[in-house]
């Protein structure tokens, strides 16, 4: 998997479209504004999401873009895919590569990737934009913006703001 600034803008967007809207339609350039990413950036992620049915467009005076359902029905995992990110770390592993090195060893790399990719779908499908955004509001309200984040990055642990360590992974 290779995360690309495309789904981390997508991710973004619609956070901000998800705090923003309280029911009423947003729009783009108020996005652009707040998030620091291109209009015109915005514009094609945005008619990726609405393809994919995440966003809701609002045309006229006072129009934008809402989300296409509730908050809590739309996972990261489903904006990634609607903007085409490749969450499947197995993917590539194909044509001449698997023709070429058909031995132990690449079968037993290709099943741990294939079962990466599978962890990595549940976990994202697992994660709402509620989710997120609950999440958020709990971490402004415990200790302000960005003093979650220090005191992680200080103390060298690295954990999940959103989920409980899972424990240990035996392979």
């Amino acid at each position: 998997m290779r995360l690309t600034s495309k789904g981390r803008y997508a991710v973004r967007a619609m956070l901000d479209l998800t705090t923003h809207s309280n029911g009423n339609p947003v729009r783009l350039q108020e996005i652009s504004t707040r998030q620091n990413i291109s209009l015109h950036y915005l514009e094609q992620l945005f008619r990726k999401l609405r393809n994919g049915q995440a966003v809701k467009s609002v045309r006229g005076p006072g129009g934008g873009y809402v989300l296409a359902r509730n908050m809590d029905q739309i996972t990261i995992k489903d904006v990634l895919e609607c903007v085409g990110e490749n969450i499947n770390p197995a993917r590539d592993i194909v044509g001449s590569e698997a023709e070429s090195a058909n031995s132990l060893e690449f079968h037993l790399s290709k099943n741990y990737f294939m079962n990466l990719g599978i962890i990595m779908k549940e976990y994202l499908a697992t994660t709402s934009l509620g989710d997120l955004v609950r999440k958020s509001k709990e971490t402004e309200a415990e200790a302000g913006i960005g003093a979650n984040a220090e005191s992680h990055s200080n103390s060298g642990i690295l954990t999940s703001a959103i989920r409980n360590p899972i424990g240990e992974i035996n392979q």
